[in-house]
């Protein structure tokens, strides 16, 4: 189970770095670019909207917190070895998905919401590919905190 909670940790931890440089997307949507010093703002290339990059910072923060918090309640919920393993590397793909979907969300018209073309716009590759992995985790992670939630109170 120690390494199992090892992998969660390191992986939530990249998770978490990715929200951080979507940060700095953020960042260099609201004001233009990079401030080098006071009032030198050097244009940055950056894609999508400043209101993207603000969902994909802090989702990401929480999608890798939610990592770390069933990586350290693991050892509490009884579960099989196979069901450990399951649980632990789905929600290693839960927070990869979602953040893929954040960043896609940024590069397609159609933020990732569907496969096809929306109301908010086209999409493209990443929007496709952003919404197919969020969807699949979506119904995942529904799937193995219901399971969790009742083997821990089973055995409360």
């Amino acid at each position: 189970m120690e390494r199992l909670q090892k992998l969660m940790i390191g992986n939530a931890f990249l998770v978490i770095v990715m929200s951080m440089f979507a940060g700095f997307m953020l960042g260099f949507g609201l004001i233009g670019g990079l401030e080098l010093y006071p009032s030198k703002i050097v244009a940055m290339p950056y894609y999508g909207t400043a209101e993207g990059w603000a969902r994909a910072h802090s989702g990401g923060l929480t999608n890798g917190l939610l990592i770390l918090a069933l990586a350290w309640a693991l050892p509490l919920i009884p579960l099989s070895d196979k069901m450990r393993s399951v649980t632990a590397w789905g929600f290693i793909y839960i927070g990869w998905a979602n953040t893929v979907f954040y960043w896609g969300g940024n590069a397609a018209g159609s933020r990732a919401l569907s496969f096809g073309d929306n109301p908010l716009g086209a999409s493209n590759f990443w929007g496709a590919l952003g919404f197919g992995m969020a969807f699949v985790g979506a119904l995942l992670i529904v799937y193995l905190l219901c399971y969790a939630a009742i083997r821990a109170l089973r055995s409360a």
